[in-house]
């Protein structure tokens, strides 16, 4: 095993990238909206949906961000755009599958979905139900070998944090 320190910034995984010049952060710092939605979505291998497309233009044109179904829900009845819940959780689980998402799950009840799909690390505030980035950079010692016979697909760094009772 390989034992000098891994920068996180340093770790890949399957490219977030549709293509070398759109991905979902590419995509937000562009303009056009919808036509960059239609095309983010075709990339990805997604059928441009009107919903779809509307909730690309929600998630990915302010960029990144970590919602929950709950959050992008409410963002879209203010936008006037009119879904289910149910909606928005299976478009959210398709851009997740397509690689356009991360689904981080911080306490085991709920998701939370990043459009930063890179490996970095979050603060959890407990008892507020906030997941942030870490600011800073990450160095890991060591990182375990996988088990025989299997590899590692992912890598999450939650810390969990909460107030303390005199700064509350």
């Amino acid at each position: 095993m390989d034992l000098r320190p891994m920068d996180m910034d340093a770790i890949t995984e399957r490219s977030v990238a549709v293509s070398p010049e759109l991905g979902p952060r590419a995509w937000a710092e562009s303009s056009g909206g919808g036509t960059n939605s239609v095309r983010l979505l075709r990339e990805a291998g997604l059928r441009p949906t009107r919903q779809r497309v509307r909730l690309a233009e929600l998630l990915f044109g302010k960029g990144d961000r970590h919602v929950t179904a709950e959050m992008l829900h409410s963002e879209a009845l203010e936008a006037d755009v009119y879904l289910s819940l149910a909606t928005v959780y299976n478009t959210l689980n398709q851009f997740t599958q397509a690689g356009l998402l991360r689904r981080i799950g911080p306490d085991g009840s709920r998701s939370f979905f990043d459009t930063n799909t890179s490996v970095h690390p979050h603060f959890y505030l407990v008892g507020e139900d906030i997941l942030i980035d870490v600011p800073e950079r990450l160095v890991l010692e060591q990182v375990p070998e996988a088990l025989p016979g299997h590899e590692i697909t992912r890598l999450d760094i939650i810390i969990h944090i909460r107030r303390k009772p005199g700064d509350m």
